[in-house]
């Protein structure tokens, strides 16, 4: 067989020459932008040979602060084309955890959003190893900024030769981006994608059994471009020709409704916080769901109740999927087999609301204290994943022992695995609630309580406990309905016919808003410190 590489330039060269015809829909601060896949591939170069003139070369980092627009998109391809390192930056992090990375990664050229600038000045004092700053901005003029020196993103590509030619010498094992985990403790740690990694990840999106993006589809990729690389969602789409809707900055419920309407989506991607604003914005608004094909969910684990509200109320298909930043992200996808179709629709919702089977080209084990768990739906265990788009280490980080051994991603999750091969995320090992030396799972009362016609959101914290070591305290936010009507009383009785005794919470504590990571997951340190001065309070 050919020995070829699988790089990034075959990606973008096969969009610019099959699909050229074909859009990007990009909203920014000014309003909505169209760009056909030529326009995009030519801007693209021009990217590039901006990049290689202000002196980035091969393997050097260069870090954007974005968010999802046609920009942001040309620096996906033109800084792993010409050899360089994309790094995405989580704009919601501090701006201690900011410095940190852009330090540890040694951005040499920064590409950031005008309305970024503030961020990015408050530690610029910080910044060790950055020679430039690019800022990305529909205005014809730079903002004023400390910041130095700086470039305006249009002029650059204006003065940059459209006929810049990508390296022909690029190796599939040569790093192409990197992200760093939105860390709930201690400093993030890197992950660097290789281009081979992305290549064959891009792949796995497109198969039928998993996202099955394709040309025929719309995409809004509502995840943000830095967080897991937008889950792979604008790799892929660019290579296949799909058009793309970017939604650009401070995007509202109400605003991927009318884009889904408007654009005629067929898949958006997204964590279930945002399927539970949009759900919202239905119950309170009137729209045309009625292209989407499917809501690809990742991130933490779906309600059961969310799911089932935008299958049967608006007849969109939802899509549950697990992955992690060191995964690229796509590990999991619950997808039916043909004979579990026959089955009624709420076991069908019960084995499509776990995160599924491994996505062929990986390999995983869940591992107990004795070894491999039974595949019995109840034994649990940590879930192990190694395949060619798993990270193999941290990026300069001495935690790498702690998660990669024996050749295994050791991922920090504890599940189950039942006799079809489907996995059910019970918790984070540091979020298990363990009473009485049993444990309980707060991802299971979480979903049960989200079911609930009154819940907005749910999530479950263990607190100390003389007796019992910890006990379970739920922490709920009402729909605004609901808010003095639903009491404690009726939610756990609500709960009782659904678990065991001694799985019931304790306590049930309501309030206004849960506080969640720069990922839009809920943080439950945070929410624990919280707890405990609320129940302190009361004694």
């Amino acid at each position: 067989m050919m020995q070829t590489p699988l790089t990034m330039t075959q990606m973008i060269e096969r969009a610019e020459k099959y699909f050229p015809k074909k859009q990007v829909v990009s909203r920014t601060a000014s309003g909505i932008h169209r760009f056909t896949y030529k326009q995009v591939a030519e801007r693209t170069r021009r990217l590039a040979n901006s990049l290689s003139k202000l002196g980035v070369t091969k393997g050097e980092k260069v870090g954007t602060l974005a968010w999802n627009h046609h920009r942001h998109l040309e620096a996906y391809f033109a800084v792993p084309c010409m050899g360089a390192v994309l790094h995405t930056i989580n704009i919601r992090l501090s701006p201690q955890h900011i410095s940190y990375i852009i330090n540890h990664a040694e951005d040499k050229v920064l590409l950031v959003d005008s309305d970024i600038l503030p961020l990015l000045e408050s530690c610029a004092a910080e910044l060790k190893s950055v020679k430039a700053f690019i800022i990305m901005t529909d205005e014809k003029e730079l903002p004023e900024t400390k910041l130095s020196p700086v470039y305006h993103y249009e002029k650059l590509l204006e003065e940059a030769n459209p006929e810049y030619n990508y390296p022909t010498d690029l190796n599939e094992n040569d790093p192409a981006g990197m992200c760093y985990t939105s860390a709930t403790t201690g400093n993030p740690k890197g992950v660097v994608y290789s281009h081979r990694a992305i290549f064959l990840h891009s792949m796995a999106l497109g198969l039928a059994d998993s996202a099955a993006i394709s040309e025929k589809d719309i995409a809004l990729t509502v995840v943000p471009m830095f967080h897991a690389n937008a889950w792979g969602m604008p790799f892929a789409g660019v290579w296949f020709g799909t058009t793309l809707v970017l939604p650009g900055p401070y995007f509202t419920p109400k605003l991927l409704a009318e884009l889904i309407e408007q654009e005629k989506v067929t898949i958006t991607s997204g964590v279930p916080t945002i399927w539970l604003g949009l759900l919202k914005e239905l119950d309170e608004g009137s729209y045309d769901l009625s292209s989407l094909r499917g809501i690809l969910c990742g991130g933490s684990a779906a309600p059961k109740g969310m799911i089932k509200a935008f299958e049967q109320k608006y007849n969109v298909p939802f899509m549950h999927a697990y992955g992690m930043t060191e995964t690229s992200p796509l590990a999991l996808f619950s997808t039916l087999k043909s004979y579990q179709e026959e089955l009624n629709y709420e076991d069908r919702l019960e084995l499509r609301a776990k995160q599924g089977t491994i996505v062929p080209g990986l390999e995983m084990k869940v591992l107990g204290k004795d070894g491999e768990v039974s595949w019995d739906g109840k034994e649990m265990g940590e879930l192990c994943l190694r395949g060619p788009w798993i990270a193999s280490e941290y990026y300069k980080d001495e935690r790498t022992k702690d998660a990669f051994h024996d050749g295994w991603l050791h991922t920090g999750d504890v599940v189950t695995i039942d006799e079809e091969g489907f996995v059910k995320i019970v918790d984070r090992t540091k979020d298990l609630i363990k009473s009485g030396g049993e444990w309980i799972s707060s991802v299971d009362l979480e979903n049960a309580l989200m079911a609930h016609e009154s819940v907005f959101e749910a999530a479950v914290v263990a607190i100390p406990h003389e007796k019992w070591q910890e006990r379970p305290l739920a922490c709920v936010v009402l729909k605004d309905a609901f808010k003095g009507k639903t009491t404690k009383e009726e939610l756990l009785e609500f709960l009782t016919p659904q678990f065991a005794k001694w799985w019931i919470p304790d306590e049930i504590l309501f309030l206004e808003e849960i506080p969640k990571t720069s990922v839009g997951k809920f943080l439950k340190m945070a929410l624990r410190d919280q707890v405990q001065k609320e129940v302190s309070r009361k004694s």
